[in-house]
């Protein structure tokens, strides 16, 4: 009989995964970067035992989320570097489009531990000899676009597979003698995890190579096993052996 949580997962579960991971994120339960880490996991399991880890501590099932309220007018919260620098980092939470503004300065928006409460990430991003950086996670899709005179923009992140239900972030670039960058996790500061987040990240990454592992080693033990005995035995038959030769001589 088949190990219930070694059951096969199929394409049609990975996608409620997936959904179910959405709604919880627009619920403000997950940051982007463990939504992107449990969507690219979700996409990746083999088994149901895989998906039903990565939902483990979120609410089961439920309607999805209806979509936030559009806000009046073409409101945007706004992050302005003039001379000087504008970071903002750490745990904060998105629920309006943003806007960047770096004139002879620097801006920092670091999107990996925010809460987005809406289903896309819009940022108008302006430089005007300065530069404004945008770090999120790998794994979400990247959508560039605007002008660049004497200036560039550029993405350098590593994005989900083509085709899978994985977070946007959409950036409208004005670069004026200045840079626009969008970077992934793997080419900035590392990003330190808690532990029961970064242990289920490894678990789903890697937990089947070390199931594998663990069943080599076994094997490998069995049969270390089997050699010493094997080995044991022919050394008594041998002093046996000896034995018996000695005493024929006498």
């Amino acid at each position: 009989m088949t190990d219930p949580g070694e059951v096969r997962a199929s394409d049609a579960e990975r996608e409620a995964v997936v959904e179910q991971l959405r709604v919880a994120s627009v619920e403000g339960r997950l940051t982007l970067a463990e939504l992107t880490d449990r969507t690219e996991a979700a996409y990746t399991a083999a088994t149901q035992a895989e998906l039903a880890l990565l939902t483990q501590d979120l609410p089961a099932g439920g309607a999805p989320a209806a979509a936030p309220p559009a806000p009046t007018g073409r409101k945007r919260r706004w992050f302005v570097g003039i001379m000087g620098d504008s970071k903002r980092r750490g745990t904060w939470r998105i629920d309006q489009e943003l806007g960047a503004v770096a004139v002879m300065g620097d801006v920092v928006l670091d999107l990996r531990e925010a809460e987005v409460r809406t289903n896309s990430v819009d940022i108008t991003a302006v430089s005007v000899m300065g530069d404004v950086k945008i770090i999120v996670p790998d794994g979400v899709n990247v959508d560039l676009d605007g002008v660049a005179i004497m200036g560039d923009k550029k993405v350098d992140v590593l994005e989900g597979a083509q085709g899978a239900n994985v977070p946007v972030v959409r950036v409208q670039a004005y670069a004026v003698m200045g840079d626009v960058k969008v970077v992934g996790d793997s080419r900035a500061k590392p990003l330190k995890r808690k532990f029961s987040a970064w242990r289920e990240h490894w678990q789903m990454l890697h937990g089947e190579d070390w199931r594998e592992l663990g069943r080599q080693l076994r094997h490998e033990t069995r049969e270390l096993h089997r050699q010493m005995r094997d080995e044991t035995r022919d050394l008594h038959r041998q002093v046996r052996d000896m034995n018996r030769d000695l005493g024929r001589g006498y």
